[in-house]
């Protein structure tokens, strides 16, 4: 059985077994003898954990000395987006990520239109700064509090 981090997936063919309380991947430095490296272990469940006589832990990826582990070998789920970006493209999702209503491309505020940044156009007395609607005005702020 070939085992893996579960936080990084990096192989732990190096670390001695049975695993101990201790034992910290090489890569990470993430602890090894947890709920999350453990074949018992299961989100979906109320204590996440399959073994009923088993006191799980609150937090499940601090080491702990739980007589049921017992190493998973396909622990390490990879996490494809961070939080940031996570929110990003929900928030892209639930306004139409630089859309107009009819769906086609609007241009970004920030661009550079006639040579002068959104910056410079605001400053200019004799420029009258485009008129938006709510929507563009509401993904605007958005866009401002992510910059």
């Amino acid at each position: 059985m070939t085992l893996v981090c579960w936080n990084c997936g990096t192989s732990l063919d190096d670390v001695p077994r049975p695993i101990s309380r201790h034992a910290t991947c090489s890569a990470c430095f993430n602890e090894l003898h947890c709920c999350r490296m453990c074949k018992h272990f299961d989100p979906q469940r109320n204590m996440q954990c399959f073994e009923d006589r088993a006191d799980p832990p609150l937090q499940k990826e601090n080491a702990n000395f739980c007589d049921f582990f017992a190493p998973a070998s396909g622990a390490f789920q990879a996490r494809t987006q961070s939080k940031a970006s996570s929110a990003r493209s929900e928030l892209d999702a639930l306004f139409g990520a630089g859309q107009d209503s009819s769906g086609s491309e609007v241009a970004d505020t920030n661009d550079e239109v006639d040579g002068q940044t959104g910056d410079q156009r605001d400053a200019s007395p004799n420029v009258s700064p485009p008129e938006e609607d709510a929507a563009s005005a509401a993904r605007r702020k958005l866009d401002d509090l992510f910059n």
